[in-house]
């Protein structure tokens, strides 16, 4: 209170006890969030830099979760071609077998059976879609993009194709394979559709590392984004701790010095009693 004449030693003790009173709730904050920066008052340089890095860290953290839905797309499109090169490549034994007789009937069951793969490939490229993208059935989907960094400046397409019977232009047995031209034109198309398959999974290889590069960089770039931010604002709890107990004992050391300085005082008042 200003009507409250003190000594100039109570007046400095005072001040001191004060001063670490102020110092032990700053510690005990920093101890108990685990941050030495806890708002712009106490470094506003070091509080919004960290805030930037954190807030970028989230950014590319959301990205994460679209890459790796482009990398299970991707696979299920691969694992759509694996599968349709099997179904290919049975239908090519199917056209080997044919040829090596002139029956009639067999040819006919034959490519009756060459038939039933060409529905199985177009249901199996129908089936390799992932949360709703195919990239084997043109048709039914459409192009992937994938992006890459928070500003959206980087980003990889993934181009769909149609695998359907159709679109590898494999057609139907024509007149159950009755000619051996018959047979020689549905070989020619089962050639050049194993090739195109083979080229196609190996554009999806490529594009399936360089998602997965891209997605191992995003989390490596996450990480040290969240270090750097760490570094300006968590605090040192060993060293906080350290401080804790010193204040502490500068406490005690205050408050005996306070009544040392405040003796003088009480003798003043016992030559009134």
């Amino acid at each position: 209170m200003s009507d409250i004449v003190l000594s100039a030693g109570v007046r400095s003790n005072l001040l001191q006890l004060q001063k670490t009173s102020d110092l032990m709730t700053t510690t005990q904050t920093r101890l108990a969030t685990g941050k030495k920066v806890n708002s712009a008052l106490d470094n506003a340089i070091n509080f919004f830099t960290a805030q930037g890095l954190s807030n970028r860290a989230n950014d590319l953290s959301a990205l994460l979760d679209s890459m790796s839905t482009a990398v299970n797309t991707i696979q299920a499109a691969n694992n759509g071609i694996t599968s349709i090169t099997k179904l290919v490549q049975s239908a090519q034994a199917l056209i080997s077998q044919a040829q090596q007789t002139s029956d009639t009937a067999t040819r006919s069951g034959l490519a009756q059976q060459y038939n039933a793969i060409l529905t199985q490939i177009d249901q199996l490229a129908g089936d390799s879609g992932f949360n709703g993208i195919n990239l084997i059935d043109k048709n039914n989907s459409t192009d992937l993009t994938v992006t890459m960094n928070e500003t959206g400046t980087s980003t990889i397409t993934v181009a769909a194709v149609d695998f359907s019977s159709n679109g590898l232009s494999i057609a139907n047995s024509a007149n159950n394979w009755a000619a051996s031209t018959d047979l020689a034109a549905a070989s020619t198309d089962l050639t050049a559709a194993l090739v195109t398959l083979r080229a196609q999974a190996q554009t999806f290889g490529s594009n399936l590392s360089t998602v997965q590069i891209r997605q191992d960089f995003t989390k490596a770039m996450i990480n040290t984004l969240q270090v750097g931010s760490d570094a300006l604002t968590l605090a040192d709890t060993n060293e906080e701790g350290a401080n804790m107990l010193a204040l502490q004992t500068r406490q005690q050391l205050s408050t005996t010095a306070l009544s040392l300085a405040s003796q003088a005082n009480q003798a003043v008042l016992r030559l009134f009693q």
